[in-house]
């Protein structure tokens, strides 16, 4: 048919010419989105998950070998373990397709993480522990009251119990003040007013709500006095709605700390229901050495689908990282290096702006150090990427029940 044969030019094109084909591709950049990037991102983390699955099921395999082995007799091994090295003969010819499909223009990713984001950086408790205030019970009819509903309140804090007299090593600490022991450092806890901005992506396998075994789902977000509901927008008869919204609130930590991002059924008649909500501490992420306020991106552009988004450039941050953690630099010397503590780091020295005009900048060397700061001894730590968390949705009435 038509079809297949314009499939197999394409084909031919795309396996044939490598490097033509990155050529014709390459100017496309403005139809690049955020999408493009999302999208590419995805692909990447299911590749990834495959090939996790695929050495767990060869490790399987050479254990269940093995355990053949020892019972069996050895003619019978030899048959056996001919048959796992076909496997992966074939598993090695078939590998290189894989760079076949990379010939298009690589489009810069960012990091999708298949849970909460808490989960991969400790909760953010570094070095503040969030701990639950109760009520007390007042009479039988309170046994009944579920944790949640008890809370009052949460105290923040760290409790650090260390010898005295103080080792010489830490005394001799730059800028170290014994009267503050392991609590150097701490932010003032005077309130600070953020902005928050909220991007929801999509949600999957909704519960259903409805009798036809569908949702009409929209977004509803509250922190502090802040309510949004999202009603006019929902999405009508859809488990697995794609948002791609945005959201902004301005908000004063402490007071108002925790914020609520829910998924609600949208009915004609009567009440709408809650399928899930997500709850998510700000304030641990604005404290936390992490920097878990805007992601860290893979480069440093200044237009087009990646700009960069931070209010601060690499270079600023990377300035503020040293100077908190009294690390020596960041030094930048010529031929595109930079020298933080006793590292150096290297990178392009070059930036194009819209017109194709280049100027010099120490923003990507700024960057490579940002992206390697766990390596950096004494304050390093893992910085959060720019990313995409997924989070499950809880209901209060089923409780541990994802929704």
């Amino acid at each position: 048919s038509e079809e297949e044969k314009e499939k197999k030019k394409r084909k031919k094109k795309g396996g044939g010419g490598g490097g033509e084909e990155v050529e014709e591709e390459e100017p496309d950049d403005s139809m690049l989105d955020w999408w493009s990037k999302y999208f590419a991102s995805i692909e990447t983390m299911k590749e990834q998950l495959r090939q996790q699955e695929a050495a767990a099921a060869e490790a399987e395999e050479k254990e269940e070998m093995e355990m053949a082995e020892g019972s069996k007799a050895q003619a019978k091994n030899k048959e056996k373990s001919k048959a796992p090295k076909d496997d992966k003969k074939k598993k090695q010819q078939s590998a290189p397709e894989l760079p076949e499909k990379k010939n298009k223009p690589r489009i810069d990713e960012l990091k999708v993480f298949n849970k909460e984001l808490e989960t991969e950086f400790d909760n953010f408790e570094d070095w503040l522990h969030t701990f639950n205030l109760l009520r007390g019970k007042i009479g039988d009819n309170d046994d009944n009251a579920t944790e949640e509903e008890r809370i009052v309140g949460r105290f923040k804090g760290s409790i650090c119990v260390y010898k005295m007299p103080l080792p010489d090593d830490i005394i001799k600490e730059a800028g170290y003040d014994p009267n503050f022991g392991m609590f150097q450092g701490i932010p003032s806890n005077d309130p600070i007013n953020v902005l928050v901005r909220v991007y929801i992506v999509r949600a999957t396998d909704l519960h259903p709500a409805d009798i036809n075994g569908k949702a009409d789902p929209y977004i509803a977000i509250k922190l502090g006095k802040t309510d949004i509901k999202d009603k006019e927008n929902y999405i009508s008869k859809q488990l697995n709605p794609v948002f791609g919204k945005s959201f902004d609130i301005e908000a004063t930590f402490p007071m108002e700390s925790m914020l609520t991002v829910a998924v609600y059924d949208w009915d004609l008649v009567g009440t709408d229901d809650l399928i899930g909500e997500t709850k998510i501490d700000l304030e641990n992420r604005y404290y936390s050495k992490h920097r878990a306020t805007c992601g860290v991106s893979q480069t440093y552009s200044i237009h087009g689908y990646n700009t960069w988004r931070d209010p601060m450039k690499p270079s600023q941050i990377l300035s503020k990282l040293c100077k908190d953690g009294k690390v020596d630099g960041p030094h930048y010397g010529p031929g595109g290096r930079v020298k933080v503590a006793n590292r150096v780091f290297t990178g392009p020295t070059e930036i194009e702006d819209e017109n194709g005009q280049k100027k010099q900048t120490d923003e990507h060397l700024a960057l490579a150090v940002l992206r390697h700061w766990e390596d950096i001894p004494w304050a390093g730590c893992k910085l959060v990427p720019e990313h995409v968390e997924t989070r499950p949705l809880l209901n209060p009435d089923k409780p541990g029940i994802e929704q």
